[in-house]
C-alpha cells in the first residue's frame, strides 16, 4: 500500500468530520481536527494501516492541542505524545482529531465539557454517556473506525453502551498510562472503541504491553485478542451477579440482559448465579478515592507551568484567579470533596474506610473467579441514554449511571461492553468482566454476543 492510498481513508474521515460538525446535525464530538495536509502514515503495512483514529482529548498528541475539555488547558500543546498514540501510529493508524469529553474525565454524560455537550448520534436530544462521549459518538456516527478513550469508573464502557458501539478497558497495568492526563491514578486506564469487537480488540492488541515510562505497566504476555473475538464460548462458565439485578435496573434493560443470557447459553456457555455482596459499596467507595486522587493530581493546574494564567496581586491570588476561571463546577466540586476526605481528622474515617471497602470488592471478584467462573455478565448501564439536562441537577442520579461499571475499576479487572439491541429505540449494552490478565475470555464472550445480535446490536 502506498502512503497516498493509506491516507485516503483518513482524508475522507477528516472531510466527513468537518462536514458534519459544521452543519445543523453537528454532534460536537471533536475539539480539534487534523489538517489534511499534515496527515502522516508511518507504516503502510501495519495492522492499522490507514485506519482513521480519534483520540480523547486527555491523551497527549504532538500535532493537536490536549485540553482535557477544560478552559484551564485551552491551547495547550503537549511536547510529547502518549505511548498508546505512538504505538497506534507506528502500526499505521492516522490520528484525525481529538474528541470532546467531560472536563478532566469527571462526568458520566459529556455535559461537563467546557466546550459544550456532545450529542448522541442516535438521538440528538440525549447524552452519549461519558466521560469519553466524544469518542463513542464519533465511532457510532461512522466518522472513524476506532477511537481511544479513558476509563476511570466506566468512561469507555458506559458511553459505548449508550452509543451502540464496543468499548473495552484492559486489566490495570496492561496498557501504558504514559501521556494520559491523570485524574485518579490508581483507577485511570486507556480503553478502546470500535464498531465491532474485532476492531476494539485489534486496537487493544497494538497498544498493550510493557512500557518503561509507566511504573504501573506490567511485564505480561499479551494475548491475541482479535483472534479471541471469534473463538466461541463453548463450555465457558458465565456468572450472573444477583446483586446487579436491582431496583436501579430498568425493566426493559432487564429483559435485554435475559436475552443476552439466552444467547450465551445457546452458544454453549454455562450460566451460574454468583454473589458480589460488596458491589453495593462501589459508588461511595469510588467517590471518595477518585476525588482524593484528583485533588492531588489537579493541583498542578495553577497557571505557573502550563495552560492559561489569570493575573493576580501575588502568587496566591494568581493561583485563585487561574483555578477559579479555568476549572468548571464539577471539577471544583470533586477537588473540594477530595481535599476534605484527605484532611486531618477525616483521612481514616473516609479515605481509609474507602480503601478497606476497595479491598472487599476486589476480594469478592477473586472469590467468584477462583470458584470456577470464567467471566461475569452484567448490564453496562441501568437503561438507555437519558435526555440532555435530565440529571445535571441531581449528582447522585448522574453518578449512578456508572453503578455497574465502577466495580471493575475498583478491582482493576478488565471489562468490555458490547451492544445487545435497543430499549425504547435506543442502544444498550451488556458488560462482560474477566479475571485479571484474562482479556481473551471476555472478548470471546463479546464476540458470541455480537454474533447473536449483530454488529451494533442491530
Amino acid at each position: 500500500m502506498s502512503s497516498g492510498d493509506g491516507l485516503a481513508a483518513a482524508r475522507a474521515a477528516v472531510a466527513a468530520i468537518q462536514d458534519l460538525e459544521s452543519g445543523p446535525e453537528a454532534l460536537n464530538a471533536f475539539l480539534a481536527v487534523a489538517d489534511v495536509d499534515e496527515l502522516t502514515l508511518l507504516n503502510a503495512d501495519g495492522p492499522l494501516a490507514g485506519v482513521p483514529l480519534a483520540v480523547k482529548d486527555n491523551i497527549a498528541t504532538l500535532d493537536l492541542d490536549t485540553t482535557c475539555g477544560s478552559k484551564v488547558l485551552e491551547g495547550y500543546r503537549s511536547p510529547f505524545e502518549a505511548t498508546v498514540v505512538r504505538r497506534a501510529r507506528e502500526a499505521g493508524a492516522v490520528v484525525v482529531g481529538k474528541t470532546n469529553m467531560d472536563e478532566f474525565a469527571m462526568g458520566s454524560s459529556t455535559e461537563n465539557s467546557a466546550y459544550g455537550p456532545v450529542l448522541n448520534p442516535h438521538d440528538r436530544t440525549r447524552v452519549p454517556g461519558g466521560s469519553s462521549g466524544g469518542s463513542a459518538a464519533a465511532v457510532a456516527a461512522g466518522l472513524v473506525t476506532m477511537a481511544f478513550g479513558s476509563d476511570t469508573g466506566g468512561s469507555v464502557r458506559q458511553p459505548a453502551a449508550l452509543c451502540g458501539v464496543v468499548g473495552m478497558k484492559p486489566t490495570y497495568g496492561r496498557v501504558s498510562r504514559y501521556g494520559l492526563v491523570a485524574y485518579a491514578s490508581s483507577l485511570d486506564q486507556v480503553g478502546t472503541f470500535g464498531r465491532s469487537v474485532a476492531d476494539s480488540a485489534r486496537l487493544m492488541d497494538v497498544i498493550a504491553g510493557h512500557d518503561d515510562r509507566d511504573a504501573t505497566s506490567a511485564r505480561r504476555l499479551v494475548p491475541d485478542l482479535e483472534a479471541a473475538a471469534g473463538r466461541g464460548v463453548e463450555g465457558l462458565v458465565v456468572g450472573l451477579p444477583k446483586e446487579y439485578v436491582s431496583r436501579l435496573l430498568d425493566d426493559d434493560m432487564r429483559a435485554s440482559i435475559n436475552t443476552a443470557v439466552d444467547a450465551l447459553r445457546d452458544a454453549g456457555a454455562q450460566i451460574h448465579e454468583v454473589s458480589l455482596p460488596h458491589a453495593k459499596h462501589a459508588i461511595p467507595c469510588y467517590y471518595v478515592i477518585a476525588p482524593a486522587e484528583a485533588a492531588s493530581n489537579l493541583s498542578r493546574y495553577d497557571g505557573v507551568r502550563y495552560g492559561v494564567r489569570r493575573p493576580g496581586d501575588d502568587l496566591v491570588s494568581m493561583y485563585e484567579a487561574t483555578r477559579s476561571a479555568g476549572l468548571g463546577p464539577e471539577v471544583k466540586l470533586r477537588i473540594m470533596l477530595g481535599t476534605y476526605v484527605l484532611s486531618a481528622g477525616y483521612y481514616d474515617e473516609y479515605y481509609g474506610t474507602a480503601q478497606r471497602a476497595r479491598r472487599l470488592i476486589t476480594e469478592d471478584f477473586g472469590r467468584v473467579f477462583a470458584a470456577g467462573v470464567d467471566v461475569i455478565l452484567t448490564p453496562t448501564t441501568p437503561g438507555p441514554a437519558f435526555e440532555l439536562g435530565e440529571r445535571t441537577d441531581d449528582p447522585l442520579e448522574m453518578y449512578l449511571s456508572d453503578v455497574f461499571t465502577v466495580p471493575a475499576n475498583i478491582a482493576g479487572i478488565p471489562g468490555i461492553s458490547v451492544p445487545i439491541g435497543r430499549v425504547r429505540g435506543l442502544p444498550v449494552g451488556a458488560q462482560i468482566l474477566a479475571p485479571w490478565w484474562q482479556e481473551e475470555r471476555m472478548v470471546a464472550g463479546a464476540g458470541a454476543l455480537e454474533a447473536a445480535f449483530g454488529v451494533g446490536g442491530a
